[in-house]
């Protein structure tokens, strides 16, 4: 039997036993995609943990991974384990970890294996979706789908590690459009078949009304993506404060788009709203690149996301310590 979505009443209870959530997107630098970052010739535990301990040391709690349906259908066994290592890691750090299972973003076909990057794009060039926009478009291909999720659930969805579930990433992205709302909703059928005790949740991201108006109204906690300038932001986040449950950004920073890491996180506590950056430290996936930037471009003054070098320095020393003043005093895990 589905368990229900969670009462108002049952979410604000959650949330208020938790510290205020400051993360980002995670992946490390030396994966191009979540399936480069979790298959056993390239997972890479040791620098998950270097980078997991930068994050740590500004002040960052949790952070948002992905995962993929491909690697639960080649090889479960071996993906739960990498995923159990991770957890471990994060948990070593002190941080928590908040799963991504489907997403819409980037390349078309995904395959296991030796992962390339696509031709001529620089931002996120290797990413691909999960389960591909031919898979989302064939309901009949669909009985592994749930098999994915409900194991997945069942495996992880009382380890206190894993604070979120985030369902679907960015339903209708890359020309989907409303044709991601059918696996958007067996997506939260077969989670609340799988009854996790974490909340589920995915976030709006775009003006699509019918896929905005079924994840608002589905997600025991709301999320929302904003890469706008601070003003927008905080219109967004009274806007949504209005439907009475815990809010949480799960995706901001794009500098050159007046998305900053300030005032947004002086925005984000005063109204106690989680918030995870995009990116952490620059490496395959090449986000410190804007959207749209051509191959063979230089390293850009300003970068888009991450927040470390290869290094562990800084991108902007200033920053990261206003990173740190700002999460100074917050209750930890």
């Amino acid at each position: 039997m589905a368990s229900p979505r969670w009462s108002k009443e049952k979410a604000h209870a959650w949330y208020g036993k938790l510290p205020w959530l400051v993360g980002c997107n995670f992946i490390p630098s030396s994966a191009i995609n979540q399936l480069e970052m979790f298959q056993k010739e390239t997972f890479d535990p040791v620098t998950i943990n270097r980078e997991l301990g930068w994050a740590g040391k500004v002040g960052l709690n949790t952070v948002r991974v992905y995962l993929h349906d491909l690697l639960w259908e080649n090889k479960k066994e071996e993906f739960k384990k990498n995923i159990d290592k991770f957890l471990s890691v994060a948990e070593k750090n002190k941080i928590k970890t908040l799963f991504v299972i489907f997403d819409d973003c980037w390349g078309t076909a995904p395959k296991t294996g030796k992962q390339k990057g696509r031709p001529g794009e620089v931002h996120n060039h290797g990413w691909v979706q999960s389960p591909g926009n031919a898979v989302t478009n064939s309901p009949k291909t669909w009985g592994r789908l749930e098999k994915y999720v409900k194991g997945l659930l069942k495996t992880f969805g009382r380890d206190e590690r894993v604070i979120i579930w985030d369902l679907y990433n960015e339903p209708g992205n890359t020309s989907q459009r409303e044709k991601s709302m059918p696996l958007l909703e067996k997506a939260f059928e077969w989670a609340k078949e799988a009854d996790p005790a974490q909340p589920l949740t995915s976030g709006v991201w775009a003006d699509f009304k019918a896929l905005n108006s079924f994840q608002l109204n589905s997600s025991d906690i709301i999320t929302f993506h904003n890469y706008r300038e601070p003003a927008h932001l905080l219109t967004e986040i009274k806007d949504l404060e209005a439907l009475g449950r815990p809010v949480i950004c799960t995706e901001y920073l794009a500098r050159g788009q007046g998305s900053f890491f300030k005032p947004s996180l002086e925005i984000f506590k005063k109204y106690k709203v989680g918030c995870y950056n995009w990116g952490l430290v620059d490496g395959k996936t090449q986000t410190k690149f804007a959207w749209g930037t051509p191959s063979g471009a230089p390293e850009p003054e300003l970068w888009h996301h991450e927040i470390f070098r290869k290094n562990g320095q800084p991108y902007d020393r200033e920053e990261t310590a206003y990173i740190k003043k700002l999460t100074k005093n917050k209750k930890i895990f």
